[in-house]
């Protein structure tokens, strides 16, 4: 599928500041983002508050996931037998992806914890998915390590990529009984590298980012390959809503020998249904100001079409300072033309 020039007049800029964050709440980092029919913006996280609730402008107007948001942090063995740190008292081992249903329901990846939970917007949970350990490397039996969850406004189905230490989409039914899997470790067509994020692709086909193969690839809902083009470690993705029939594609940055090369990655690019490039956005290089993106993780779409990402910022950039430090990992852009 051909891939054409940014051609429209369609114009993001950044909203500095948009997230309002009270003293006493830490990101650690924002892995995911979501929103619902009200355009709420769901930030899933790795701090103290697993869930974050914002409005369109930033104002936080509900947050859930733990009890105990001030008793710190500590250590504990992953399923894996690592030891990995948490905050005391969350719901989750390690937040990954949250996405937001035809119905605002809310579905949650937690990676390392193998699960995938469905819970309305209060955070009571409605479905688990996963028993919480994981499947053998490379097996194509869920979960081990899933990365991402889409459902089916039709149908009530749910996709789910299954990314990390799995090659495969697994598709349910409404009620969460299994119904088919598809993928395998490889480069060709309906192969996967690390497929790290599914979307609906309209009514009949999902989207995936095969990051490490860096594309998209496009699948019936049987899994039939219908195509794919390319996207620099294609991270995120999402559809546009209502009479928005774009495709929003979040991009990683190079590899560490190119650190510093401008232009690679760190931007979110905006294609219609065909494949065709018809904008994009995010400053050269990385960094924190305004409009830079960090390490690109997710991405969202509100009803006026402003898009809102998050990063794991930590993780690629702030663990590795000196001192570590927590870094911007929440943005908005808003859409202002087109």
């Amino acid at each position: 599928m051909a891939v054409g020039p940014a051609t429209s007049e369609t114009v993001y800029e950044p909203v500095p500041f948009w997230a309002k964050i009270p003293h006493g709440l830490w990101l650690t980092e924002a892995t995911s983002v979501a929103v619902d029919s009200r355009d709420r913006v769901y930030v899933f996280n790795r701090g103290n508050m697993p869930v974050l609730v914002f409005d369109r402008d930033g104002n936080l107007v509900d947050m859930w996931g733990n009890e105990t948001p001030f008793n710190g942090t500590e250590l504990f063995e992953d399923p894996y037998g690592n030891p990995m740190p948490r905050w005391q008292g969350s719901r989750f081992l390690r937040a990954h992806a949250i996405t937001v249903d035809h119905q605002d329901h809310l579905w949650l990846v937690d990676d390392v914890g193998n699960t995938i939970t469905k819970t309305d917007t209060r955070g009571n949970t409605l479905l688990v998915l996963g028993t919480g350990r994981p499947s053998a490397f490379q097996s194509g039996i869920p979960f081990n390590r899933p990365t991402d969850v889409a459902i089916s406004p039709k149908t009530g189905e749910v996709f789910i990529t299954d990314g990390y230490r799995n090659s495969r989409v697994h598709r349910y039914d409404a009620d969460g009984g299994h119904i088919t899997s598809w993928g395998e470790p490889g480069t060709d067509p309906g192969q996967f590298s690390l497929p790290h994020n599914v979307a609906m692709f309209g009514d009949d086909a999902v989207i995936v980012c095969d990051r490490e193969n860096h594309r998209v690839q496009v699948f019936s809902l049987d899994g039939e390959f219908r195509t794919a083009w390319h996207a620099h470690k294609a991270v995120a993705v999402c559809a546009g809503k209502g009479e928005d029939t774009n495709v929003y594609v979040a991009e990683q940055g190079p590899p560490p020998v190119q650190q510093g090369v401008p232009g690679i990655g760190h931007k979110i690019q905006v294609y219609d249904r065909d494949g065709r490039l018809v904008t994009r956005f995010g400053a050269a290089l990385p960094g924190e100001a305004p409009d830079q993106f960090n390490w690109l993780h997710s991405v969202a779409v509100d009803s006026e079409g402003s898009v809102y990402a998050a990063e794991v910022s930590y993780v690629e950039v702030g663990s590795k300072l000196t001192p570590p430090r927590e870094m911007v990992s929440l943005r908005k852009w808003r859409r202002v033309r087109g």
